[in-house]
């Protein structure tokens, strides 16, 4: 996987997983680990957020497999470029 970033919408696959779960947001924090910033929020596919606990937290790491790219244009390829600019210099 060259880009740290996946645009919204991409569908993945965890390691270990066997539910697909899409991107629906980046650096998600939780309470119970206020110190840790994860790469992904994401929800389950194809059902989306049902409920709170619907939410998952990983990081490109932890990727195994892109089942499906998230619509990307100029705009979205701008922003993960400043998210990503923003991120190095916070580490």
């Amino acid at each position: 996987m060259e880009e740290k970033y996946l645009p919204i919408g991409t569908v993945v696959l965890l390691k270990g997983g066997t539910k697909k779960v899409m991107i629906n947001g980046f650096c998600a924090v939780t309470e119970a680990k206020k110190d840790k910033i994860f790469d992904y929020r994401g929800c389950p596919f194809p059902e989306g957020v049902l409920e709170s606990s619907g939410v998952a937290l990983f990081d490109h790491d932890q990727i195994q497999e892109i089942v499906h790219m998230g619509y990307k244009n100029d705009e979205s390829i701008n922003f993960l470029d400043k998210l990503e600019i923003i991120v190095n210099s916070k580490a």
